[in-house]
Formats: C-alpha cells, sequence, structure tokens
C-alpha cells in the first residue's frame, strides 16, 4: 500500500498560482503511475493530470492544459501539482491517487487508481 497526504492548498485570487504537493509513503514512490483529481461543490470529482512513473510523461485534461503542470520527485517521494492563472471556477478540493506503474497510462478515471490522499481546498477568488 501507499499513503497520500496532500498539502498547498488554499485561497488565492485570480490569475494567481499555487503549488500542490503530495507526499507518498509506504511502498516505494516509483512504483505508481500518479495523478490529481478535483471535486467541486455539487459536481462530481473529474480528471485534471497524470504523470507516469517516471516523470517522463504527462496527460492533462482540457480544463487546464496550458496553466497547471504536473511533476514529481522520485528521490523525496513527492507529486506537484503547479497551478498558474487560476481561475474560479478551479475553486475544488484536490485529490491526488496512485496507480501501479504495471498498468495502463494514461488513466484518467477514478476507478482506475487504487490509493487516494484525503484532499487540499483550493479557492480562488474573483
Amino acid at each position: 500500500q501507499v499513503q497520500l497526504v496532500e498539502s498547498g492548498g488554499g485561497l488565492v485570487q485570480a490569475g494567481g498560482s499555487l503549488r500542490l504537493s503530495c507526499a507518498a509513503s509506504g511502498r516505494t514512490f516509483s512504483s505508481y503511475h500518479m495523478g490529481w483529481f478535483r471535486q467541486a461543490p455539487g459536481k462530481e470529482r473529474e480528471f485534471v493530470a497524470t504523470i507516469t512513473w517516471s516523470g517522463g510523461n504527462t496527460y492533462y485534461a482540457d480544463s487546464v492544459k496550458g496553466r497547471f503542470t504536473i511533476s514529481r520527485d522520485n528521490a523525496k517521494n513527492t507529486v506537484y501539482l503547479h497551478m498558474n492563472s487560476l481561475k474560479p471556477e478551479d475553486t475544488a478540493v484536490y485529490y491526488c491517487a496512485a496507480r501501479p506503474r504495471s498498468t495502463g497510462w494514461p488513466a484518467s478515471r477514478q476507478y482506475e487508481y487504487d490509493y487516494w490522499g484525503q484532499g487540499t481546498q483550493v479557492t480562488v477568488s474573483s
């Protein structure tokens, strides 16, 4: 198993930036592809971005492409989500998730991920 803990959320004005972190513990971090999802109030959880176990490939939802960047540091067992040009519609709880590297990639559906963090709140004011 792997345990995931997100941090870095907060309140930011529209046009601002935030960097989310997700620290992993347990099994070898590089054994997993990683993803970020988000859930806004009253909406279903949606895919944001994913990165391969090595960090060599990334894939984004159209809604964040060009504004968000996913990265990872396997030496620090951490995956990041750099968010720029934030919009009020980016307001949500952001979750990181892990998927074994033996499985396919990219994966953008919730059920394709085995492990989840508890989430961190991002609020973008207009």
